[in-house]
Protein backbone atom coordinates (compact mmCIF):
# COMPACT_ATOMS: atom_id res chain seq x y z
CA UNK A 1 0.00 0.00 0.00
CA UNK A 2 2.59 2.61 0.93
CA UNK A 3 4.16 1.79 -2.57
CA UNK A 4 0.98 2.56 -4.41
CA UNK A 5 0.77 5.95 -1.91
CA UNK A 6 4.22 7.05 -2.61
CA UNK A 7 3.93 6.77 -6.41
CA UNK A 8 0.62 8.84 -6.44
CA UNK A 9 2.06 11.82 -3.87
CA UNK A 10 4.61 11.65 -6.47
CA UNK A 11 2.40 12.13 -9.72
CA UNK A 12 0.41 14.58 -8.02
CA UNK A 13 3.60 16.39 -7.07
CA UNK A 14 5.00 16.14 -10.42
CA UNK A 15 1.09 17.64 -11.74
CA UNK A 16 1.42 20.47 -9.59
CA UNK A 17 4.99 21.21 -10.35
CA UNK A 18 4.60 21.11 -14.10
CA UNK A 19 2.06 23.86 -13.80
CA UNK A 20 4.75 25.99 -11.98
CA UNK A 21 6.12 26.89 -14.98
CA UNK A 22 3.62 29.81 -15.40
CA UNK A 23 4.08 33.46 -15.85
CA UNK A 24 7.56 33.64 -16.79
CA UNK A 25 8.61 31.91 -13.33
CA UNK A 26 10.01 28.13 -12.08
CA UNK A 27 8.49 26.53 -9.92
CA UNK A 28 10.91 27.38 -7.05
CA UNK A 29 9.97 31.38 -7.56
CA UNK A 30 6.30 30.16 -6.68
CA UNK A 31 7.64 28.36 -3.54
CA UNK A 32 9.63 31.67 -2.56
CA UNK A 33 6.54 33.66 -3.26
CA UNK A 34 4.19 31.21 -1.02
CA UNK A 35 6.60 31.09 1.75
CA UNK A 36 7.26 35.01 1.99
CA UNK A 37 3.41 35.41 2.23
CA UNK A 38 2.90 32.48 4.99
CA UNK A 39 5.75 34.05 6.78
CA UNK A 40 6.01 35.99 10.24
CA UNK A 41 8.70 39.01 9.97
CA UNK A 42 11.45 37.41 11.91
CA UNK A 43 11.38 34.26 9.40
CA UNK A 44 10.63 36.24 6.06
CA UNK A 45 14.94 35.91 6.10
CA UNK A 46 16.81 34.30 3.15
CA UNK A 47 18.09 31.75 6.40
CA UNK A 48 14.33 31.26 6.70
CA UNK A 49 13.63 30.85 2.68
CA UNK A 50 16.83 28.51 2.81
CA UNK A 51 15.96 26.47 6.22
CA UNK A 52 11.77 26.12 4.97
CA UNK A 53 12.56 25.24 1.55
CA UNK A 54 15.66 23.00 2.33
CA UNK A 55 17.14 24.36 -0.78
CA UNK A 56 21.19 25.34 -0.36
CA UNK A 57 22.27 29.24 0.14
CA UNK A 58 23.40 29.66 -3.90
CA UNK A 59 20.05 28.03 -5.26
CA UNK A 60 17.80 30.52 -2.87
CA UNK A 61 20.24 34.02 -3.47
CA UNK A 62 19.80 33.55 -7.50
CA UNK A 63 15.97 32.70 -6.84
CA UNK A 64 15.73 35.60 -4.38
CA UNK A 65 18.42 37.97 -6.96
CA UNK A 66 15.52 36.65 -9.83
CA UNK A 67 12.61 37.89 -7.59
CA UNK A 68 14.15 41.32 -7.25
CA UNK A 69 14.58 41.62 -11.16
CA UNK A 70 10.97 40.93 -11.78
CA UNK A 71 9.67 43.39 -9.18
CA UNK A 72 8.10 40.69 -6.71
CA UNK A 73 10.03 40.97 -3.58
CA UNK A 74 11.68 43.41 -1.99
CA UNK A 75 14.87 43.38 0.10
CA UNK A 76 14.54 45.66 3.73
CA UNK A 77 17.72 46.38 6.29
CA UNK A 78 16.48 45.43 10.09
CA UNK A 79 18.05 48.48 11.56
CA UNK A 80 20.03 47.17 15.02
CA UNK A 81 18.81 43.76 14.03
CA UNK A 82 21.21 40.96 14.12
CA UNK A 83 18.89 38.90 11.36
CA UNK A 84 20.13 41.29 9.13
CA UNK A 85 17.16 41.34 6.01
CA UNK A 86 13.18 40.81 5.66
CA UNK A 87 12.28 39.78 2.55
CA UNK A 88 8.68 41.93 1.69
CA UNK A 89 6.50 40.81 -1.04
CA UNK A 90 5.76 43.77 -3.84
CA UNK A 91 2.78 44.55 -5.03
CA UNK A 92 3.31 42.68 -8.02
CA UNK A 93 4.24 39.68 -6.03
CA UNK A 94 1.06 39.61 -4.26
CA UNK A 95 -0.62 39.73 -7.61
CA UNK A 96 1.21 37.30 -8.92
CA UNK A 97 0.19 34.95 -6.00
CA UNK A 98 -3.32 35.94 -6.89
CA UNK A 99 -2.44 34.13 -9.90
CA UNK A 100 -0.53 31.09 -8.36
CA UNK A 101 -0.88 27.69 -10.43
CA UNK A 102 -0.91 26.15 -7.24
CA UNK A 103 -4.60 27.39 -7.13
CA UNK A 104 -5.75 24.25 -9.47
CA UNK A 105 -5.05 21.88 -6.78
CA UNK A 106 -6.92 24.28 -3.91
CA UNK A 107 -9.80 23.76 -6.51
CA UNK A 108 -9.48 20.07 -6.85
CA UNK A 109 -8.61 19.90 -3.65
CA UNK A 110 -12.41 21.84 -2.55
CA UNK A 111 -14.05 19.26 -4.19
CA UNK A 112 -13.30 16.51 -1.81
CA UNK A 113 -15.10 18.03 0.96
CA UNK A 114 -14.32 19.16 4.41
CA UNK A 115 -14.03 15.88 6.02
CA UNK A 116 -11.61 14.29 3.47
CA UNK A 117 -9.43 16.96 3.43
CA UNK A 118 -9.16 17.38 6.94
CA UNK A 119 -8.18 13.34 7.01
CA UNK A 120 -5.36 14.37 4.29
CA UNK A 121 -4.34 17.53 5.75
CA UNK A 122 -3.45 15.60 9.57
CA UNK A 123 -2.11 12.01 7.63
CA UNK A 124 0.27 14.93 5.22
CA UNK A 125 0.67 17.18 7.76
CA UNK A 126 2.32 14.13 9.75
CA UNK A 127 4.05 12.25 6.71
CA UNK A 128 5.71 15.84 6.09
CA UNK A 129 6.73 16.45 10.13
CA UNK A 130 8.47 12.81 9.90
CA UNK A 131 10.60 13.36 6.86
CA UNK A 132 11.29 17.12 7.95
CA UNK A 133 12.86 15.10 11.15
CA UNK A 134 14.76 12.27 8.75
CA UNK A 135 16.60 15.00 6.87
CA UNK A 136 17.03 16.73 9.96
CA UNK A 137 15.74 19.88 9.02
CA UNK A 138 13.64 22.83 10.71
CA UNK A 139 9.90 22.12 11.42
CA UNK A 140 8.34 25.71 11.32
CA UNK A 141 4.94 26.39 12.92
CA UNK A 142 2.54 28.97 13.23
CA UNK A 143 3.41 31.39 16.19
CA UNK A 144 0.33 31.46 18.99
CA UNK A 145 1.20 27.70 18.83
CA UNK A 146 4.83 28.09 20.20
CA UNK A 147 6.35 27.48 23.92
CA UNK A 148 7.68 30.56 23.09
CA UNK A 149 4.71 32.47 22.31
CA UNK A 150 3.58 34.65 25.36
CA UNK A 151 -0.28 36.34 24.21
CA UNK A 152 -0.50 40.18 25.82
CA UNK A 153 -0.67 43.67 24.87
CA UNK A 154 1.83 43.29 22.69
CA UNK A 155 1.87 39.62 21.71
CA UNK A 156 5.85 38.40 22.63
CA UNK A 157 8.32 35.89 21.74
CA UNK A 158 10.16 34.72 24.96
CA UNK A 159 12.77 33.17 22.82
CA UNK A 160 13.61 35.83 20.77
CA UNK A 161 12.71 38.74 23.14
CA UNK A 162 10.66 40.85 20.46
CA UNK A 163 6.92 41.86 20.63
CA UNK A 164 4.87 40.23 17.88
CA UNK A 165 2.98 42.23 15.73
CA UNK A 166 -0.90 41.43 15.75
CA UNK A 167 -0.45 40.12 12.21
CA UNK A 168 2.29 37.73 12.51
CA UNK A 169 1.26 35.55 15.37
CA UNK A 170 -1.10 33.44 12.33
CA UNK A 171 1.96 33.05 10.47
CA UNK A 172 4.72 30.52 10.01
CA UNK A 173 7.99 31.04 12.28
CA UNK A 174 11.48 29.15 11.70
CA UNK A 175 12.29 29.74 15.51
CA UNK A 176 8.82 27.96 16.17
CA UNK A 177 9.38 24.82 18.88
CA UNK A 178 5.22 23.08 19.64
CA UNK A 179 3.90 23.99 22.84
CA UNK A 180 4.36 21.13 25.45
CA UNK A 181 7.92 20.15 23.87
CA UNK A 182 11.07 19.06 25.48
CA UNK A 183 12.99 21.21 26.55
Amino acid sequence: MSSDLSERIERLARLVHNEAHAESLKPVHWEVLRYLARANSVSRSPKGVTAFLGLTKGTVSQTLMALERKRLLSRQERAGDARGICLNLTTDGVDALSRDPLNALDDALGALGKRDCDALSQGLERLLDQMIKRRGGTPFGVCHTCRHFQSGQPDFCDLLKLAIAKDDTDRICMEHEAAGAAV
